[in-house]
């Protein structure tokens, strides 16, 4: 087996790359109730800058939020109520397995670049942003990342990020779940083919008490392999992510198992994220990662 490095901080810091990620806007419905004055809207009411409504006035109200006009209509106290923008927690759950850095090139390139554009949005956004990897194990790479300089730290983090072992994303998940984390967003980036099975990956997502944005790294060649050169006759196929191989022989009643397999595979996450009401963007890891991104996040509505 053998493994493609990851890209250095040159390929990923690239000022064309970063210019194109201005034109994206990262939105959730509502952000949760504490933390810094940002750019997400929240349901709490208090000392931002956008009007939300009017309410009667009641002992310890601020009198300069009285609205003397509707005094003077109604002869009763009513205070203008503003709405606050504040900080959204971002936490980015990258695949950094074996298997991401496998291929010529390798999957790991378009899945850091999602997380470098999403992440660089987000930072300019005030909003909170927090680098885990997974493998085999979980590990933290960034935590509460916001503002200027904030695209170069993450960058630099995902250039130091070495292949991490087995896929184990819905054991990932469960962590990431058991930790007391404040409510915001989790974007899992990902090609989703986990040991356990996308079952036990949904299940584990149903733990998870964020909003959740799902990127699936795909190629043409997961639902068709007889794209891939010599996908023909007996060989021996490696797992991706050990040692060992497995002895094929290629027969199209192979082929039709295998595809519907993949199709289980891939109407499952799309159930899921129906049901679910979530987000879930797929990039073609041979196409332009910016292009399908902006295709779902420029001039959308809140992510639900």
């Amino acid at each position: 087996m053998t493994l493609s490095p990851g890209p250095d901080f040159e390929t990923l810091f690239d000022p064309h790359f970063l210019s194109r990620v201005g034109e994206m806007t990262l939105r959730i419905a509502a952000a949760q109730k504490g933390g810094r004055l940002a750019e997400q809207r929240t349901l709490a009411r208090g000392q931002g800058s956008d009007f939300a409504d009017f309410k009667p006035y009641v002992a310890g109200d601020d009198l300069r939020a009285i609205d003397w006009n509707i005094y003077r209509r109604l002869a009763k106290p009513f205070v203008r109520v503003f709405e606050e923008r504040q900080d959204l927690p971002v936490y980015f759950l990258l695949d950094a397995s074996h298997s991401m850095f496998l291929e010529n090139p390798p999957r790991i390139l378009p899945a850091m670049q999602a997380v470098l554009a999403l992440a660089a949005i987000a930072a300019a956004q005030h909003d909170a942003v927090n680098l885990l990897s997974f493998g085999d194990t979980v590990t933290p790479r960034l935590r509460n990342v916001s503002g200027k300089g904030a695209a170069m730290r993450v960058a630099s983090a995902l250039a130091e990020q070495d292949p991490a072992g087995k896929t184990e994303l819905s054991a990932a998940i469960a962590e990431l779940s058991a930790i007391r984390l404040r409510r915001g967003l989790t974007v899992i980036v990902s090609d989703f083919f986990d040991n356990g099975g996308i079952g036990n990956v949904l299940r584990a997502l149903d733990t998870l008490e964020h909003r959740i944005l799902l990127i699936q790294l795909v190629r043409e060649s997961d639902a068709d392999p007889t794209l891939l050169a010599d996908f023909s006759g007996d060989f021996d196929v490696e797992d991706g992510e050990s040692d060992t191989a497995t002895q094929i022989s290629v027969t199209p009643d192979l082929l039709d198992r295998y595809r519907a397999a993949y199709g289980d595979f891939t109407a499952r996450i799309d159930e899921y994220v129906k049901g679910r009401g979530t987000t879930l963007i797929r990039i073609d890891a041979d196409g332009d990662v910016i292009d399908q991104l902006a295709a779902t996040l420029v001039g959308a509505g809140p992510l639900p």
